[in-house]
């Protein structure tokens, strides 16, 4: 099946046809064949190009999966945790920490602006906390968070980072070397399809990890420690998907990282430009916070109207914002593949368009 639809939403992307075709590969059994575990090791070495070098892990299930796993392995019960954050995101990790006994502590920010730094470190100087979560891009309002600051403040005080990184992995320079859990999906920057999620883990976070029994099987990291050179997986894995991110993974190092990442920076520089001479704002206050993977534009409650016209008229899909700001944002993913100037002007062409109540012919 094919369309003519041009999809710049901030995930999931479009898949590029040399990545649909590699999925259509005949897989070794992921059970029983060596071969299919030695495939699975050059895609852990791969990835270490964009993860680092802290082991990293392979997990069949969306980035939320990555989330939750995340929170299930790292936090024992009655352990206090630090949420930072400045959005939906960065707040939902609290419900993690409470499902799986944990005692969140959000520390929150407005979502127009950064992190606030100060209340973060007045609430690490006040408590102990075993694990700090935070997000990279907040993509529900198009916010980049600066994570170098709180990862001075997180390793002074000894805590353990998580770091919701799935809409930046792969689009955007992220710390990884500093995150003791940097967690990313295929759906996003890599433009494969949704199904797995991909994260490292530090020795120290390994430590945390095996020091007491979590309550969960699926979203339990601990099994995953060395499960590839055992050739051995917690349940059975997704082939189809492992090669399509495989493929993605080289389309990415054979353009070079520095290469990937500038494309998105000025893809969403004529996004924000564009924008500009419609008489949009950017969500955030401060340009420097803007993503380069995702814009989010001030629309004064017109974003599912704008949303649909753009589809009905000119077969565009955008995303507009998620809960109260459903309809008050409306959001330009120019992020993996469609992080190319080209489709960027296309689809703020067709944006003018309907904003001066044109109709294409």
């Amino acid at each position: 099946m094919t369309d003519h639809r041009l999809r710049m939403t901030p995930g999931p992307t479009e898949v590029p046809a040399a990545i649909r075709e590699r999925m259509s590969d005949v897989t070794p059994n992921p059970d029983v064949e060596s071969a299919f575990f030695d495939f699975y090791r050059e895609l852990q070495g791969k990835l270490e190009a964009v993860y680092g070098e802290d082991e990293i892990l392979i997990l069949g299930g969306e980035g939320i999966l990555g989330l939750e796993a995340a929170v299930a392995s790292l936090v024992d019960e009655g352990d206090r945790v630090l949420c930072i954050a400045n959005g939906l995101y960065g707040e939902g990790f609290a419900d993690f920490v409470e499902l799986y006994g944990g005692e969140p502590v959000v520390c929150s920010s407005l979502s127009t602006g950064g992190y606030d730094l100060e209340r973060v470190e007045a609430e690490l100087e006040a408590s102990e906390f075993a694990v700090a979560t935070m997000v990279h891009c907040e993509t529900p309002t198009g916010t980049l968070n600066d994570l170098e600051p709180v990862l001075d403040l997180l390793e002074a005080h000894d805590v353990l980072s998580v770091v919701d990184a799935v809409s930046s992995l792969g689009g955007a320079p992220v710390p990884v070397e500093r995150i003791d859990v940097p967690i990313g999906a295929t759906q996003k920057c890599f433009s494969a399809p949704p199904g797995l999620t991909v994260c490292s883990v530090s020795d120290r976070a390994w430590e945390q990890i095996e020091s007491f029994d979590t309550r969960s099987y699926y979203a339990d990291l601990a099994p995953w420690r060395g499960a590839a050179d055992a050739e051995w997986f917690p349940y059975t894995h997704l082939p189809s998907n492992l090669l399509a991110l495989d493929a993605a993974t080289e389309l990415l190092l054979e353009e070079g990282l520095e290469n990937v990442y500038a494309r998105h920076e000025e893809a969403a520089a004529l996004c924000r430009e564009r924008a500009r001479e419609l008489g949009l704002e950017l969500y955030p206050d401060d340009e420097t916070l803007a993503s380069p993977t995702v814009t989010a534009l001030h629309v004064e409650g017109r974003a599912g109207e704008l949303q649909e016209r753009l589809l009905e008229e000119h077969g565009i899909v955008l995303s507009t914002g998620l809960v109260d700001l459903e309809d008050e944002i409306l959001r330009v993913g120019h992020m993996g593949h469609n992080a190319r100037v080209e489709l960027v002007e296309q689809t703020m062409d067709a944006l003018e368009a309907v904003l001066e109540g044109k109709h294409s012919p």
